[in-house]
């Protein structure tokens, strides 16, 4: 197994100490993923690429590794090699051929070739020799130097000649760790979770402060999609998860402030929250999911008025993008599902919200709101690591537990349709569901009450937490499958 990554062009044209730190993060970035799951895997750098490389064939080893360089901050690209020793003209095109051969009939092709190392060739003759003789074979319409049907990757280092097989396209964007450390206020909605993501990409590590407005469901929900942007995109580095009980500054906001100005305060409460969190973790900055006039509170003038309440610089990735082409990055990194099951808690609903708040107007209605409310929910928020999260969800119901699928019950597989497309559960006889953890809220009401249902996840976790809380909800019809448990 060997992969060839090529870098984000950014990175390339970085100063030479500045590309070799990036380079060094991203290697290092790797190497952490990948430690202690695969023994015997490698990964190299050098000036321009990153190799990774393994001994001998494993189906399964070789397509995590290339979900993982997919979907890993900093590879613009990444390519399956396989290595072979130089020989002659003739050698090379009988090696080509089981690769190439039959794709050539009836279309154009060029073969490409990238060379170092002294030989008695340079690239020019070495692809049209190789490629001469492949298009004698094959019956090839013609070779096509620009926009071919059919581009043949070679790359010859002294005596070894790889051959490019395929390239998948990267995430782009820099190493994780190569920026400062950001604090994303997440919501579980489209904007805040894209948001997150594309601070991500940038390199940023993304620590995720959430407001409790909804209860137990809502941080469920919150902490799954959380939990999944980190474990795709950003898992080379621990992060944490701040919870801030919201629910008593909502209550004092709807008693006290006049309903025009409730939007704007409660965004500056929040703001005021998120800096100290920020504070105490030594955080450079904060992100949002604010649009420009998506809402009423995100208005030019009302943005001004919310920010005045810190000194800390507050990032806006989608400020002016459309919630369509939200929705779509949304949809492309796989959290659109999450946000179109969340609840929305909007916390407050203003029946004629200001669109132009004044200072003066939103200081005096502040002037009212007792803010021991604000600082007892600041000192009572929950810091957790975002890896460690899911372990410590107290004060739910026990629900049973089953290492063997029962007589007469339906298995629920509650992963994420990608785990299930990539790893088809295997139950035998027993008959199994589909219902995606962030859809089981509201769907489950749905199934036959009669039925007893097992919720199944790969580690258990997501399966027992929200067994645990639908029963809290009073269903009583429903277990864990947790296969291999005693």
């Amino acid at each position: 197994m060997h992969f060839v990554i090529k870098l984000f062009p950014e990175i390339i044209i970085k100063s030479p100490p500045v590309r070799k730190r990036f380079i060094k993060q991203l290697r290092d970035n790797l190497r952490r993923m990948l430690k202690g799951r695969y023994a015997g895997v490698q990964v190299l750098s050098q000036w321009d690429k990153i190799e990774v490389v393994a001994e001998g064939a494993d189906a399964e080893r070789d397509a995590f590794i290339s979900r993982l360089l997919a979907n890993t901050p900093g590879v613009a690209n990444f390519s399956h090699v396989s290595t072979h020793p130089l020989g002659s003209y003739d050698e090379m095109a009988d090696l080509l051929w089981p690769m190439y051969g039959e794709s050539l009939k009836d279309r154009s092709f060029c073969l490409r070739v990238k060379r170092s190392g002294k030989h008695e060739f340079n690239s020019s003759e070495f692809e049209r020799e190789v490629g001469g003789r492949l298009f004698q074979r094959s019956g090839a319409s013609k070779v096509q130097l620009k926009g071919a049907d059919v581009e043949i990757r070679l790359d010859i280092r002294g005596q070894v000649l790889s051959v490019l097989e395929s390239t998948v396209q990267g995430l782009g964007g820099f190493p994780l760790g190569t920026q400062d450390s950001v604090l994303s206020l997440i919501s579980g909605g489209f904007d805040s979770t894209v948001a997150s993501y594309m601070a991500i990409k940038r390199g940023l590590r993304t620590h995720y402060c959430f407001f409790n407005l909804g209860g137990r469901a809502h941080e469920l929900g919150v902490k799954e999609v959380a939990w999944y942007l980190w474990d795709k995109y950003g898992a080379s580095h621990r992060v944490k998860f701040i919870t801030v009980p919201f629910e008593d500054v909502v209550a004092e906001i709807l008693t006290k402030v006049d309903n025009s100005q409730m939007g704007v305060v409660l965004k500056r409460m929040m703001l005021r929250a998120a800096t100290e969190v920020a504070q105490s973790w030594k955080v450079e900055a904060m992100v949002t999911g604010e649009a420009v006039a998506q809402v009423s509170s995100q208005t030019l003038t009302n943005l001004s008025v919310i920010d005045s309440v810190t000194d800390m610089l507050t990032l806006r990735p989608l400020v002016t993008m459309d919630k369509n082409a939200i929705i779509d990055v949304a949809r492309a990194i796989g959290t659109e599902e999450f946000a179109a099951n969340m609840p929305e808690y909007c916390g407050v609903i203003s029946v004629k919200p200001t669109t132009r708040a004044k200072p003066e107007r939103i200081e005096y209605e502040e002037s009212k709101f007792d803010f021991a409310v604000l600082d007892a929910a600041i000192a009572g928020r929950r810091e957790e690591n975002i890896d460690q999260m899911m372990d410590d969800w107290i004060d739910l119901p026990s629900v049973e537990v089953f290492s063997a699928p029962q007589p007469g019950a339906v298995i629920l597989d509650i992963r994420h349709p990608d785990e299930v497309e990539r790893k088809p559960l295997d139950a035998g006889a027993t008959d199994i569901e589909r219902v995606p953890f962030y859809a089981l809220q509201n769907s489950y009401k749905k199934l036959d009450p009669s039925q007893h249902y097992l919720l199944y996840c790969d580690k258990g976790v997501m399966s027992q937490l929200h067994a645990e809380l639908l029963k809290d909800q009073g269903f009583d019809n429903l277990a864990v499958y947790r296969p291999g448990t005693p």
